[in-house]
């Protein structure tokens, strides 16, 4: 019953999350392009001041962001960050399907971890909103 409800979960709470966030949520009025408008309306000699500090904060937030990584990561690196979690969820399924067909006997939890991890995955990946 437990592999049930979180593999139900794993499918519906992410798509939901995202179709109330985008159909009920406003949007943040205050970005970068609605304050160049009101710039170029209002003030257009201060455009260029504003362009360059948004370049510098981008530089700012980017050094920030790589602040561990020197120089280029190798490929195998990004490699392997791209495939952490698509491997993981085809672990999760060949561990249910060979602990099924073998009659192993999961844990609560560790069965709906799997599930809700598999399920997720292909929620984010079938049901685009």
């Amino acid at each position: 019953m437990i592999d049930a409800i979180a593999s139900v979960i794993g499918l519906v709470v992410p798509p939901a999350f995202d179709f109330i966030r985008k159909k009920f949520l406003k949007p943040k009025a205050d970005t970068p392009e609605a304050t160049l408008s009101t710039l170029a309306t209002t003030k257009p000699e201060k455009m260029g001041e504003y362009i360059t500090s948004l370049a510098e904060l981008l530089k700012a937030k980017t050094s920030y962001f790589n602040r561990d990584v020197i120089g280029e990561p190798s490929k195998w690196i990004i490699d392997l960050r791209a495939s952490i979690r698509p491997n993981f969820v085809y672990i999760a399924m060949i561990t249910r399907i060979i602990g099924i067909a073998m009659g192993w006997h999961f844990d609560e939890g560790y069965k709906a971890m799997m599930d809700m991890c598999c399920t997720s995955w292909f929620s984010s990946r079938w049901f685009k909103i």
